[in-house]
This record gives C-alpha cells, sequence and structure tokens, in this order.
C-alpha cells in the first residue's frame, strides 16, 4: 500500500498536480476551489467579473444621486419635479392638493359664517345671511367645492349683503383656476410624455464586429416597430470607460465619443426599415489599436442615444441602450432582415438580434491597415479592388468587354494585371 501511495504522489508531481495528501490539508474553502482539470491545462485563465451597467438594455440610466444638500433647487423648479414623480405620487399630490384647497376654502366660509352669525340665526325670518342654506361646516364644505368646480347645484347660493362673501367668492375663483391649470397641466404632460414611444425602437442585443469594404467595423442595429416614422432622426454613441491619465489622474468612466458618420452625415436616419449602424475603426477610433485579444481584457461600456420628433405629436423622443464588452462580438455580421414581397418590402423581425460568422482577422484594425498597404491582396480579405468588382456584376459584364474591343484592349491582359503585377515583384 505504501508503495502504491508513493507511485501514485510521483506521478502527480511529474504532471504537476497538487498531491493528494496536501490537498487534504488544505483549508475547506481552499480544497473546493480546486480546479477541475484534465492533466493537460493546469492553470485556468481567471474568470472575467461581470461589470456593472452604466446604461440598462431599456435605457434607463443606473445612477443614483445621493447626499444631495442643496434640495430647495427641485422646489424651485416644481412642474418639472411634480412631472417627473412617479404615477403614484402624481395621483396622490393631485388629489391632496385639491381637497387641501376646498377644505381651505370651507373653513374660510364657515367663519364668515360664523362671525355674522348665520349659524345661530339662520332659521329667523327676515335674517339674510351670507350663503342661503348653509348652515355647518359640512354645507360650508360642498358650497367651496360647488364654487370652485362651477358644479352650482342650486341649493346654496350666495347673497349681495355680503361684501366678505364676494371678495372671497373672486379670490377662490382665481385660485382655483391657477390649481386647476397647474396640476391639470402637470397630468397632460405626464400622460403625454414620448418615453413610452421609445419602447417601440428597437435595439440589437449584440454588437459585431467584422471587415466592411477591407476596413474593420463596430455594427450593431436598430429598427422602428410603429408605421409612424420619427421625424429627424439621429443616433450617436458614447465609450464609457475608466482611465487614468499621463499625470495619474483617475477619470472613472470617462466619456469618449464615438463617430458612426457625424463627418458624412450618416448619423441622421431615415428609420423606415432596421439599419445597420457602423463605426468605422480607423486612427481616431479608440479601437484602433486593439486586437480580438485585447479587446477580451478590456473593461467598457458602449452607450448608444437614438433621438428624434415622434411624427404625431411633434415631441422629442430619446432611445436609449449599451453594450457591454462581453456583448461586443468579434468576427459577426447581422442576419439580412429586409426581403422583397409582391409590391411591399418586408421585414422579418423574427430575425432581428441574429447574427452570423464569417472570416475576420483576430489582429488590430491599425496592423489590417498596415498589412494592406503592404500587399493590398490577402488571403481573408475580398481579393478584388472596387474597380474589378464592377466587372464581375452580371449586368455590366458584357458593356465592359465591348467597350474594351472598341479600344483594342485585350480582356485577359486586364484581368490578369494584377497577377503580372505580384509575378514581377516576388
Amino acid at each position: 500500500m505504501a508503495g502504491d501511495s508513493r507511485v501514485h504522489m510521483d506521478h502527480d508531481m511529474e504532471i504537476g498536480v497538487t498531491p493528494r495528501e496536501q490537498v487534504k490539508k488544505l483549508p475547506k474553502h481552499l480544497r473546493e476551489a480546486q480546479i477541475p482539470t484534465d492533466r493537460t491545462h493546469l492553470i485556468s485563465d481567471p474568470v472575467k467579473k461581470p461589470r456593472q451597467r452604466y446604461v440598462q438594455k431599456d435605457g434607463k440610466c443606473n445612477v443614483h444621486h445621493g447626499n444631495v444638500q442643496e434640495t430647495y433647487r427641485y422646489l424651485s423648479d416644481l412642474f418639472t419635479t411634480l412631472v417627473d414623480l412617479r404615477w403614484r405620487l402624481s395621483f396622490f399630490i393631485f388629489t391632496l392638493v385639491y381637497v387641501v384647497n376646498w377644505l381651505f376654502f370651507g373653513v374660510l366660509w364657515w367663519l364668515i359664517a360664523l362671525i355674522r352669525g348665520d349659524l345661530l340665526h339662520a332659521d329667523e325670518e327676515g335674517w339674510t345671511p351670507c350663503v342661503e342654506n348653509l348652515n355647518s361646516f359640512v354645507s360650508a364644505f360642498l358650497f367651496s367645492i360647488e364654487t370652485e368646480t362651477t358644479i352650482g347645484y342650486g341649493y346654496r347660493v350666495i347673497t349681495e349683503k355680503c361684501p366678505e362673501g364676494i371678495i372671497l367668492l373672486l379670490v377662490q375663483a382665481i385660485l382655483g383656476s391657477i390649481v386647476n391649470a397647474m396640476m391639470v397641466g402637470c397630468m397632460f404632460v405626464k400622460i403625454s410624455q414620448p418615453k413610452n414611444r421609445a419602447e417601440t425602437l428597437m435595439f440589437s442585443h449584440k454588437a459585431v464586429i467584422s471587415v466592411r469594404d477591407s476596413k474593420m467595423c463596430l455594427m450593431f442595429r436598430v429598427g422602428d416597430l410603429r408605421n409612424s416614422h420619427i421625424v429627424e432622426a439621429s443616433i450617436r454613441a458614447k465609450l464609457i470607460r475608466s482611465q487614468q491619465t499621463k499625470e495619474g489622474e483617475f477619470i472613472p468612466l470617462n466619456q469618449t465619443d464615438i463617430n458612426i458618420g457625424f463627418d458624412t452625415g450618416d448619423d441622421r436616419l431615415f428609420l423606415v426599415s432596421p439599419l445597420i449602424i457602423s463605426h468605422e475603426i480607423n486612427e481616431k477610433s479608440p479601437f484602433w489599436e486593439m486586437s480580438r485579444a485585447q479587446m477580451e481584457k478590456e473593461e467598457f461600456e458602449i452607450v448608444v442615444i437614438l433621438e428624434g420628433m415622434v411624427e404625431a405629436t411633434g415631441m422629442t423622443c430619446q432611445a436609449r441602450s449599451s453594450y457591454l464588452d462581453s456583448e461586443v462580438l468579434w468576427g459577426y455580421r447581422f442576419t439580412p432582415v429586409l426581403s422583397l414581397e409582391k409590391g411591399f418590402y418586408e421585414v422579418d423581425y423574427n430575425s432581428f438580434h441574429d447574427i452570423y460568422e464569417t472570416n475576420t482577422p483576430t489582429y488590430s484594425a491599425k496592423e489590417l491597415s498596415a498589412r494592406l498597404k503592404e500587399s493590398p491582396l490577402l488571403p481573408h480579405l475580398p481579393l478584388l479592388s472596387p474597380d474589378l468588382r464592377q466587372h464581375t456584376d452580371p449586368f455590366s459584364t458584357q458593356t465592359t468587354r465591348d467597350e474594351r474591343e472598341k479600344d483594342g484592349e485585350k480582356p485577359a491582359e486586364a484581368n490578369n494585371g494584377s497577377a503580372n503585377r505580384l509575378e514581377e515583384n516576388p
């Protein structure tokens, strides 16, 4: 038995596995943390911790404001504060404001009746009260409601021999109009907010990186489910990641602009059907020197913002989404969703989030650009230049040959020009 255990221990030491007796002496939490191995891969790569989102997939910003000392600033913009409240708080404040207003003026009407003696002499003949049939606080409260809401049942009415009552009636009518305008305005703005319009604007679940026209591009897809369009739609993107300056300053969640066509006008969208938004990874891109292996180690978040006016209401709408580093896939493209039917184009939203794998170099866009300059013909890229691609069009092949025959050129020499140059420069 001792010989067998020594043989097992020597065998374990040869392959680099911790001996069994040593494992038993380890603490329980360390024994459970042992990673199973197939005796070849001995050290596992560290598991990447999930990153906390800055913006949720539904567009909500994951930021909470704490230790706000100057809370009076919210009261300086009371209307916006009321609009931003949740619905249950809005209904509570809406009801509370009206009830308090009615109670306040009900108390004033009751005090007038009490001071004038209407409550004591209401049943006497020849006595003219300020408000007829007002003989208690409940009746004063009901008269306040009837006055402010202009119900006018005709049972309780103010008389002409009560100047203080006439003044109070004017004050309540003016203040009641102000309260109605403010509360009804808040509810109208809250109901007509275009936040719900953003629910029908879609963003793809994943962003992809692949080669387009011999250039590395970062792409994601956007779409609109409604038939009413977003007018003057524009899109922009931000890269969120922590950064440390050359002076040693640490900047958490630094925002870097990602160019998705601002200089060319491609950021202004005609969003009738789903569109693939493309960011060319060039010298000005933050992903210029990132290879696939480096991007897998990076921690970042891409926030995309789509803005435009709602066609039905003319109000500005904004939809947001984000992509974590784990949601940016290298070497993929989006599946087409647009098809031509009889008399119209059809969009298949079942394939909106679908992607497929494609041949993509694993090195950075910077290295890809350098290799293209050294050798324009790469095995993993299209071998035809843009000029030659036009010649491969089945509708233009015959026309091109006819033009060359008229000029006295030989098509074979033109097509083999690239090969001849490669033979001259081995």
